[in-house]
């Protein structure tokens, strides 16, 4: 693809995404994840109503009157991107690659974060670590990490999620907000994923196509599994076959959420061919009910 064309594509992504995040997310990215911690402002006079434990003891000693010590939220944060950019994510039945799709999620969530003066950064991995953008601000670092999760050439095509946990977990000393995205087609890495959580806020987004959950009804179908070269045909017409297909699917599906659930973790599942700004937006509000509790 020539130069101009990416650039063109990036740049479409970039503005359907920062009208998405200017009109709806910001408030809620914001309520949701606050700053680390509150640093000195400023004094002044002690009014009615202000606690006297905001009191500074020192100035109204000097002053003969009672100051209070005002303090404001340390707003930055690190917002960290774990991305999937193993064979399996170059699929898709619809409206787009699953990569394609998460590309425009990842775009989302940074602008969100950059609106809010955080940091954004970028790890893709495969089963092995492909690459790794350190968190910064700015314009430019949102439209390399758009560049990098699209257009990206992985060097290897399995799954190694627990690997990408270990490394994120060894390189962030700060305290940071990390998304990870894929389609967790992989085993092993709940106890990694539990320790990362500890240190971290963890949220997992989860991109999966529907004939991933559903075997459409297409006659022969040669299926390939692009991670361990396995390739098999099946006869999609047998609505026995279909059924098993999904019951696999679903059974999946369960197992996923139950294995968030009990690590503690919130996940949320987004289809390509679905319009996904009323499901993240549900999502990022169930967060902050919950987070108020």
């Amino acid at each position: 693809m020539e130069t101009s064309e990416i650039l063109k594509r990036i740049r479409k992504i970039e503005i359907t995404t920062k009208n998405i995040v200017d009109e709806i997310f910001s408030g809620e990215y914001h309520t949701l994840f606050k700053g680390q911690g509150l640093e000195f402002s400023e004094v002044r006079d002690y009014q009615a109503g202000d606690s006297y434990r905001q009191i500074d003891w020192n100035v109204s000693a000097k002053m003969g009157h009672p100051y209070i010590k005002l303090f404001a939220e340390t707003r930055e944060l690190n917002v960290i991107f774990l991305v999937d950019c193993s064979a399996s994510t170059l699929f898709g039945t619809r409206k787009y690659l699953k990569s394609e799709f998460v590309t425009e999620i990842t775009a989302v969530l940074a602008f969100s974060a950059l609106s809010n003066n955080d940091k954004v950064g970028l790890l893709l991995f495969s089963d092995q670590i492909e690459k790794y953008l350190p968190p910064r601000k700015g314009r430019k670092t949102a439209l390399r990490l758009l560049r990098e999760t699209l257009y990206f050439e992985p060097e290897s095509s399995g799954t190694d999620l627990a690997n990408a946990i270990k490394y994120i977990y060894r390189l962030l000393n700060k305290k940071s907000i990390i998304f990870v995205l894929s389609d967790f087609y992989d085993t092993g890495y709940e106890n990694d994923l539990k320790i990362l959580a500890k240190k971290h806020d963890v949220v997992g987004v989860q991109v999966i196509d529907k004939a991933e959950l559903d075997l459409p009804k297409a006659g022969l179908l040669q299926l390939y599994d692009p991670e361990t070269e396995s390739s098999y045909v099946v006869n999609s017409n047998s609505s026995k076959l279909r059924q098993k297909f999904s019951a696999i699917a679903e059974k999946k599906q369960a197992e996923l959420k139950e294995k968030f659930k009990k690590l503690s973790i919130d996940l949320v599942t987004l289809h390509p061919d679905e319009e996904y700004v009323g499901t993240l937006l549900k999502f990022f509000r169930f967060r902050i009910k919950k987070k108020r509790r």
